[in-house]
């Protein structure tokens, strides 16, 4: 199962400051063993929002909007994806997370949809087209 582990913004993340060397050494050495033990797929830090855009769809017609937006708590510092046999699993990872902010913060964990997840509505010819598409990513990545 792969779940994506979301570092919820604050102020300070949306005002750009970045962790100090403390805390990098701290998510480094937890990031190192999340590797050892097999689980970490990708993680990254995410600049503000005020350096990020949204598109909002309506029918065929497409809206930029530029950053900032507001509710700093409702958006995204970081995340990882991770592989884990469980729910519960990711939880006691998070648990042994250092906390990734200064004072309170918080990490949401969402399970990633898999191809069965989708039932009938995958055909064989949609979930051929998955396969090599996801064979042509990580081609891409190796090279």
């Amino acid at each position: 199962m792969r779940f994506m582990i979301i570092i919820k913004a604050d102020k300070n993340t949306e005002a750009g400051v970045l962790p100090d060397e403390k805390l990098l050494t701290e998510m480094g050495k937890f990031n190192e063993e999340l590797v050892k033990a097999g689980v970490m797929l990708a993680g990254e830090g995410l600049h503000p929002s005020s350096k990020g855009a949204r598109v909002k769809f309506s029918g065929d017609k497409r809206t930029v909007v530029d950053g900032p937006f507001t509710e700093a708590k409702e958006l995204i510092a970081g995340f990882w994806l991770w592989q884990v046999k469980s729910k519960d699993e990711a939880i006691e990872w998070v648990k042994r997370c250092p906390s990734p902010l200064q004072g309170e913060a918080e990490i949401e964990i969402r399970q990633v949809f898999e191809a069965p997840d989708f039932g009938a509505a995958l055909t064989p010819e949609l979930k051929e087209q998955e396969e090599r598409l996801r064979a042509q990513v990580e081609k891409q990545k190796s090279s």
